[in-house]
């Protein structure tokens, strides 16, 4: 368990304690089968996705062991030190091969 409580900055009591009026219900919109109809878009009857587009090499997941030192030594510099070990990990390959290739 954490030690630090996440403070939140609403007063939950008071948002539990509502009793939403009838004229509180004319703010939501009716969901007819013409909303739903509506709620995905597609093109040429393919769907489109949404979000960030898959990529043609995506990341693995790997369990990796690393040294403690080498560890805490990426993660002092803050958050994005996977991709960090990643970069060092990726130079390392590309000045790997260009050797071979001068040598090769």
């Amino acid at each position: 368990m954490p030690a630090k409580k996440r403070v939140l900055k609403s007063d939950l009591k008071k948002v539990d304690s509502h009793v939403v009026q009838p004229r509180e219900y004319d703010e939501i919109p009716e969901l007819t089968a013409e909303w739903f109809a509506s709620a995905d878009h597609h093109r040429g009857g393919k769907l489109v996705r949404r979000g960030r587009p898959k990529s043609d090499d995506p990341k693995q997941l790997v369990s990796l062991r690393l040294d403690a030192d080498v560890l805490r030594w990426f993660k002092r510099s803050g958050a994005g030190y996977q991709s960090r070990i990643g970069d060092v990990l990726r130079r390392h390959v590309q000045q790997s091969t260009a050797r071979k290739k001068k040598a090769g």
